[in-house]
């Protein structure tokens, strides 16, 4: 018997149909949550920075919900940056009025582009369920 888990949240099963990935998986008290970005209901790229990251993080906080874990149980998370050095003091803001400061190991890596143009970052973590 396998105690892997899929991991949908309802606001994400759009993109799970459209992509066909899923946002995380639970193995035993472990979530491994795919990278979340910047999107509206309707799967249109958030053109606004600060909003886009806003709204990447939501993504992020409803699928570790869905998982039965909260920002706190995050303890790796890898964030990926087009136009870092343009962003990223903006990112930094927004991080820091939702994502508890120095509780994770975080790796912030620059990238080319991500899946759709117009995508500023994805956000990719682990977390462990608390008992």
């Amino acid at each position: 018997m396998s105690d892997r888990e899929i991991v949908i949240p309802d606001t994400l099963k759009p993109i799970v149909e459209r992509a066909g990935y899923a946002p995380a998986v639970r193995v035993g008290d472990t979530l491994y949550c795919a990278g979340q970005v910047g999107r509206t209901a309707e799967l249109e790229v958030i053109r606004d920075p600060e909003q886009q990251f806003i709204s990447a993080w939501e993504n992020l906080r409803s699928v570790l919900e869905a998982g039965g874990c909260h920002f706190e149980d995050v303890v790796d998370m890898t964030t990926y940056h087009v136009d870092m050095s343009q962003h990223m003091a903006v990112f930094r803001e927004v991080k820091n009025r939702v994502f508890p400061r120095g509780l994770c190991a975080w790796t912030c890596i620059g990238v080319s582009e991500l899946a759709h143009p117009g995508l500023l970052v994805e956000i990719k973590c682990i977390a462990v369920r608390r008992r």
